[in-house]
Formats: C-alpha cells, sequence, structure tokens
C-alpha cells in the first residue's frame, strides 16, 4: 500500500452533513481514481481512500435507496 499525501487536498462537507455538527463527512477530489473520505468532526483520526468507482456505486445506491 501506498501513502497519499493529503496534506493540500481541499475538502467538502456532505451536503447531507447536519448542522449541529454531527453526521459529518468530507470527500476531497484529489485525484481521478481516488475518493478519500473522512470524519470532518475528529479529522486527524484518519481518513479512508475509495477507488473513484466504488465510491460512484455506494453514492449512486444511497440515492436510489438500497
Amino acid at each position: 500500500m501506498r501513502a497519499i499525501d493529503l496534506s493540500n487536498v481541499t475538502w467538502r462537507k456532505s451536503s447531507y452533513s447536519n448542522s449541529d455538527g454531527g453526521n459529518c463527512v468530507e470527500v476531497a477530489d484529489t485525484a481521478p481514481s481516488l475518493v478519500p473520505v473522512r470524519d470532518s468532526k475528529d479529522p486527524a483520526r484518519g481518513t479512508l481512500v475509495f477507488r473513484a468507482d466504488a465510491w460512484t456505486a455506494f453514492v449512486d445506491g444511497v440515492k436510489r435507496g438500497a
């Protein structure tokens, strides 16, 4: 597994995150093939990195209610 430098990425919060500070997910569009995801309340805790096609399938499934 190779390390990915995420120090200069721009994070965006999910539009489904609630406004009281809970359930906050951030994603970064850092590379065409990878999608880093983290908890905006505790970004130092770590980042999950998904292949872009897997992330797209996940988001599509959520939108369909799967």
